[in-house]
């Protein structure tokens, strides 16, 4: 009797323990499922997705559980509506659309520095464009229409003395890509753009005959780069660009990844712990700028993502 229900018994265990490991393989499965989260970065060709894709990369080496997506987007104006839609998760804004955005209700907030953005005029080496004066009447390249770069150009250029709808003849790009071939065969004589790494500048500074680089006039970057403003006083170092003997002086702007409402704190920790992790400086020309702790000091505290503040706090970086 013993032995049959010993026998009878055991299918019925074994189908127990069998359940109960499928359980575990199911929760296992589960857990080991990536986290995905959607980046916008810029139109093609800019700045942006140069850095998005790097961003992403070392994100996702230092964490293989990360998934990053980065999609192209209309910039940074875009950017912040996609934010507060809830429509991606993180985006690349620049300063000056960052600055007001960050401002008004609606919970956007911070996870990570890009980098200081620089903004500078490129010519060609051999043109007689000098200064932002020399730009009266000239075919300016400006950038594209949701740019924050561009939003910075036409400042410089009226903090210099420019009505940059009418004492210049502007261009503004569907595509950030489509600049630099126009400077290089004639169809613009100026372009503005922004960042040393910036994939227009060194088209420009690498091609035959270089660029030269110069920024608003002294009395437009004193004007502009106020306390508390948006903009701040930059300098370029030599040997920045090709040929580049001379520190520029010039304005710029720290761009940005925000975060939408509501994104989880636990994930925005991951992300960053993982960037403060990578190689990104191996990566983007910049990208030694974007560990986290560079937030200190050019942002309040309180536009800082929780999940951020928390890794800060962890590894001793003050922020106020």
């Amino acid at each position: 009797m013993t032995r049959h229900l010993t026998v009878g018994g055991g299918p019925t265990r074994r189908a127990g323990l069998l359940a109960a490991l499928g359980l575990l393989l199911g929760r296992s499965a589960h857990a080991a499922e990536p986290t995905r989260v959607v980046l916008a970065t810029a139109t093609p060709g800019g700045g942006f997705p140069a850095f998005g894709d790097a961003f992403a990369a070392a994100v996702q080496a230092a964490d293989p559980d990360l998934i990053i997506e980065a999609r192209a987007s209309g910039g940074s104006a875009e950017n912040v509506g996609l934010l507060r839609a809830g429509r991606v998760d993180l985006a690349l804004v620049q300063g000056e659309y960052a600055t007001p955005a960050l401002a008004e209700p609606g919970g956007l907030t911070i996870l990570a520095p890009m980098y200081p953005t620089p903004g500078l005029f490129a010519v060609p080496a051999g043109s007689a464009i000098r200064t932002v004066d020399d730009l009266r009447g000239r075919t300016v390249v400006l950038g594209t229409h949701n740019s924050g770069l561009t939003v910075m150009g036409r400042s410089a250029l009226q903090a210099s003395g420019l009505d940059p709808e009418r004492d210049i003849r502007p261009i503004l790009l569907d595509r950030a890509g489509d600049g630099p071939p126009m400077v290089l065969d004639g169809r613009a004589e100026a372009l503005w753009g922004g960042g040393l790494g910036w994939p227009g500048f060194l088209a420009l500074a690498h091609a035959p005959g270089g660029a030269r680089f110069f920024g608003p006039s002294e009395a437009g970057i004193a004007r502009l780069a106020q306390p508390g403003a948006t903009f701040r006083r930059l300098t370029v170092p030599p040997g920045s660009f090709p040929g580049q003997a001379e520190a520029i002086e010039t304005i710029g702007s720290w761009s940005l990844v925000l975060v939408r409402p509501g994104f989880a704190a636990d994930t925005a920790y991951r992300i960053v712990r993982a960037l403060a992790r990578s190689d990104m400086a191996a990566r983007h020309p910049q990208g030694s700028a974007s560990q986290p702790k560079n937030l200190s000091g050019i942002v309040p505290a309180a536009q800082i993502h929780d999940g951020t503040r928390r890794y800060l706090s962890e590894v001793g970086v003050p922020i106020r």
